[in-house]
């Protein structure tokens, strides 16, 4: 690999893992969660000549999302998550790997997650899917980015350009196209030239979440936090919602749609995105909830932004030809854009768009970014209930993207107390107003985290370090 003064080597992890309760249950596909653990991991680095830095990364180790099992249970998954995690952890510091943090990722990701992920999967009843591989790889690939920019003092998309990076993007992208080339261009190239401060904010609804004080059962919290719906509508704000549907049962999910569509026309959402959750496997069935929202309520079908990852996420065994739905409305993969080879191949059977998660990487995600810019594909970012540092570099992804309407965050609707003490330091990210955050108490080197300011107590880190001949 080719260098210069810049790079950087990785040199030590230190791992911690942080339990977070949540105030109301969630709903991901067939099950439904209510507690998580979030991975913080910091990465110090070490330049060439011996000067380190350290930076830091968090992602939720979300079993459920990443992990859907009819065979495992919870237990199973979250532990075989947490010891993989361990697994990166070394195969991190073993790296020799030196330059700039999209290269170590990307080094990591190709050529040694793979070996690690099939030696791990190969004693085990049921493999780890590649998904939750990423979403524990990310918060070191996060981490190292994160210290990237504070070993040279730099906001860290600063140096997604020629003046940092040894490989322009033709070292990490193809495409099957002829009129694209991707040779001389740098992920700088494709972000927006000026981040916005402020973002128009997506709430989520989940499956479960009351959206009138009659849907509620009587054990909902009474934490000083709204409830329903209607009364996070009416505290926030809110301008734009994102709908979980069930996928399964037609009816259930129309009449969703118009209540949840009837309350936003009454308290001035303009905005909302469908979430079928991966579990249709013919288009017919979103065919079908459109063309009926399109004839009968044609006011709440104009408010339909996009509809989102409808479809089995593993794309290469479920490859399902989208174009009828992409037809009627934009049609955004999420699960399946592990990375810009499935984006790739889910442009091929019609999906119009991509949604970006920064915990499938940091590194994962500017390169299908660029992938997708370069091929005229629209970005959305998209949450995983990002608490505490989680929530940085995430709303700071759709900032630099140009999504086509702000970012999704709704971690302060299902555990807002985990992130107090981040809060303290960047109220406008964990607290929406008026529809918006507000990203501008961000600043410094890497992302910005100000995490000296955090005051918050970490368990004991478990460290790995590996000294490199």
């Amino acid at each position: 690999m080719a260098s210069n003064n810049n790079d950087v080597q990785i040199d030590s992890v230190a791992v911690n893992y942080l339990p977070v309760e949540m105030r109301m249950p969630l709903k991901f596909g067939a099950e439904s969660v209510s507690s998580v653990t979030c991975i913080r991991v910091a990465v110090t680095v070490a330049g060439m000549e011996g000067r380190i830095a350290t930076g830091w990364g968090e992602t939720p180790l979300s079993v459920t999302w990443a992990w859907p099992s009819a065979t495992l249970t919870y237990q199973q998954r979250y532990d075989a998550m947490i010891e993989f995690c361990r697994i990166l952890a070394r195969g991190w510091v073993a790296s020799n790997v030196s330059g700039h943090p999209i290269e170590i990722g990307h080094a990591f990701i190709e050529d040694v997650m793979p070996g690690l992920l099939s030696e791990f999967n190969a004693e085990r009843e049921e493999d780890l899917p590649h998904l939750a591989a990423l979403i524990a790889v990310s918060a070191f690939d996060l981490a190292t980015h994160d210290a990237y920019g504070v070993f040279h003092d730099v906001d860290i998309y600063e140096t997604y350009n020629d003046s940092f990076m040894s490989h322009d993007l033709s070292h990490f992208l193809t495409s099957e196209r002829d009129d694209v080339d991707f040779t001389g261009k740098f992920p700088d190239d494709f972000l927006v030239e000026v981040a916005p401060d402020y973002l128009p904010v997506w709430h989520l609804v989940g499956g479960l979440d009351p959206l009138e004080k009659s849907d509620c059962k009587g054990d909902e919290p009474s934490d000083g936090y709204p409830v329903t719906l209607r009364e996070w509508i009416e505290r926030d704000g809110l301008t734009c919602l994102k709908i979980k549907l069930r996928g399964t049962d037609s009816e259930w999910d129309y009449e969703r749609l118009i209540r949840i569509g009837d309350m936003s026309i009454q308290l001035g959402v303009t905005s909302l995105s469908a979430d079928f959750n991966c579990t249709v496997t013919d288009p017919q069935y979103v065919n079908e909830i459109l063309d009926r929202l399109k004839t009968k309520r044609s006011d709440i079908f104009d408010m339909i932004l996009y509809v989102e990852q409808p479809f089995p996420y593993d794309l290469e065994n479920n490859q399902i030809d989208v174009s009828s739905v992409a037809q009627r409305k934009s049609l955004f993969l999420d699960e399946s854009a592990h990375d810009w080879k499935f984006v790739q191949l889910g442009q091929k059977l019609g999906w119009s768009g991509v949604a970006l998660k920064t915990c499938k990487t940091q590194t994962g995600a500017l390169l299908s970014l660029c992938w997708a810019k370069m091929h005229g594909m629209p970005l959305m970012v998209q949450d995983l209930t990002n608490p505490m540092l989680a929530q940085i570099p995430h709303v700071r992804l759709a900032a630099h993207a140009g999504t086509i309407m702000g970012v999704e965050s709704n971690g302060m609707q299902f555990y807002p107390a985990a992130s107090i003490a981040e809060e303290k330091v960047h109220p406008g990210i964990y607290r929406r107003c008026n529809g918006m955050l507000d990203l501008s108490t961000i600043s410094g080197p890497g992302f910005g985290y100000r995490v000296t300011e955090v005051e918050r107590e970490l368990p004991e880190a478990e460290i790995f370090s590996t000294p490199h001949a």
